[in-house]
């Protein structure tokens, strides 16, 4: 019995699900590190505070600035870097209009 080659197994799937197989792993990873920042972060600040040592940035609560307004704005530049310079489009092959005219057939058959 011979062991799986990684290589090889790769190699089996079509590169457009190689991609956006990486793609979306990348996108999970980054919303899972927003996620464990957010929720510890907003649950130790945000309650038990000192009323009489209250801080604020830009009007909002420094717990809501830090474990809110930062992760959304680092997840939106974040979001705007990877769909305009990392994302890659995939050739998917001729649509079926194409296909259809390959054919000979028309749109008044269908």
């Amino acid at each position: 019995m011979t062991e799986p080659n990684e290589t090889t197994d790769l190699e089996q799937f079509d590169p457009t699900f190689v991609h956006s197989r990486r793609e979306a792993l990348i996108i999970f990873t980054v919303w899972a590190a927003a996620l464990l920042w957010a929720v510890p972060y907003c649950s130790l600040y945000g309650y038990g505070y000192d009323p009489n040592n209250f801080r604020t940035i830009l009007g909002m609560p420094a717990w809501v600035f830090w474990g809110l307004a930062v992760p959304w704005l680092v997840a939106d530049v974040f979001t705007a870097w990877f769909c305009f310079f990392y994302m890659a489009d995939d050739d998917l092959g001729a649509d079926d209009e194409s296909n259809a005219a390959d054919r000979g057939e028309s749109e008044a058959s269908a």
